[in-house]
């Protein structure tokens, strides 16, 4: 991979931590009774956060042995970027306003999240397949 791509995914895997690390002090807010929520759903944005952070840095951390052309590369690295931002935000925006995001119906705001999940749900797997696909190609020309 490109180190331009690398570093970007470096830069944003860091940003989605940060901002899994900021989620955790409204989750502390609930948990001392300063903030009505979900005391899970708080959790779940703080951990969505430093989890899909991880994952985008982990790969980034491998990615020279991916063997991808470069085009897959770049959608490599912008469809993990994407899975770890609609992750955190799906749950933030989840949590901030009281829904799961399970179905997407009506209100708004379920149907705001039901999306961004969904989206992320199919980034994550694309980028997993093509990920799996790069490190195939690298393990039988060794």
């Amino acid at each position: 991979m490109p180190p331009h791509l690398r570093d970007k995914m470096v830069l944003h895997g860091v940003m989605v931590i940060v901002i899994g690390l900021l989620a955790g002090f409204f989750w502390t807010f609930v948990l001392w009774g300063m903030m009505d929520g979900s005391e899970r759903q708080w959790r779940m944005a703080h951990l969505e956060g430093i989890l899909n952070g991880l994952l985008v840095l982990a790969l980034a951390a491998f990615s020279e042995r991916f063997r991808l052309s470069p085009r897959w590369h770049a959608r490599l690295a912008w469809l993990l970027i994407l899975t770890a931002y609609g992750n955190v935000l799906a749950s933030i925006l989840g949590a901030w306003w009281g829904v799961r995001g399970l179905n997407p119906f009506s209100p708004l705001t379920n149907t705001v999240v039901f999306l961004l999940f969904a989206v992320a749900l199919v980034t994550v797997l694309v980028a997993l397949v093509v990920a799996l696909i790069g490190i195939r190609r690298a393990a039988l020309q060794r």
